[in-house]
């Protein structure tokens, strides 16, 4: 077996992070004429044209600023930005949301800003901030 068939199933054996790598560091070895026969090899083998189509650009870009908009986010970060004059009072809010112990509930309100509860449904982010904003903190919602 020769050597480059015998690279080539190590090669496959990688996962497509390695893989991607290693294409990498192969065409950061390269020079412009390297480059360009690869990117001409390419184009014949698999019958693309590496010129992009004049109108792709902004169309692509109006695609993919419609497709943000329509994703909202399902999952929300509750954050306390600032802990307000009621420490003790939100202290007690933050352990029964967490169900943390007094002294992890002090040490998490102590260092606001700093997420209360991670990854919550839209319903559950509105009824903790109104809690936690009840007891006195400034509260922020983050979409993931």
């Amino acid at each position: 077996m020769s050597d480059n068939v015998k690279l080539l199933e190590e090669v496959k054996k990688l996962s497509v992070t390695e893989k991607n790598t290693l294409l990498l560091e192969v065409f950061k070895s390269y020079n412009l004429l390297e480059i360009k026969q690869f990117k001409d090899l390419f184009c014949e083998t698999f019958g693309v044209s590496a010129a992009a189509p004049m109108m792709a650009g902004p169309m692509v870009v109006a695609a993919a600023s419609e497709s943000k908009e329509a994703a909202e986010p399902t999952e929300f970060n509750v954050v306390i930005t600032a802990v307000g004059d009621k420490k003790i009072q939100l202290i007690k809010v933050v352990r029964e949301i967490t169900g943390l112990g007094l002294k992890e509930a002090k040490d998490l309100v102590d260092a606001a800003p700093k997420p209360v509860k991670e990854k919550v449904g839209k319903e559950d982010a509105d009824k903790i901030k109104k809690q936690l904003e009840e007891a006195g903190a400034t509260i922020e919602i983050k979409g993931l």
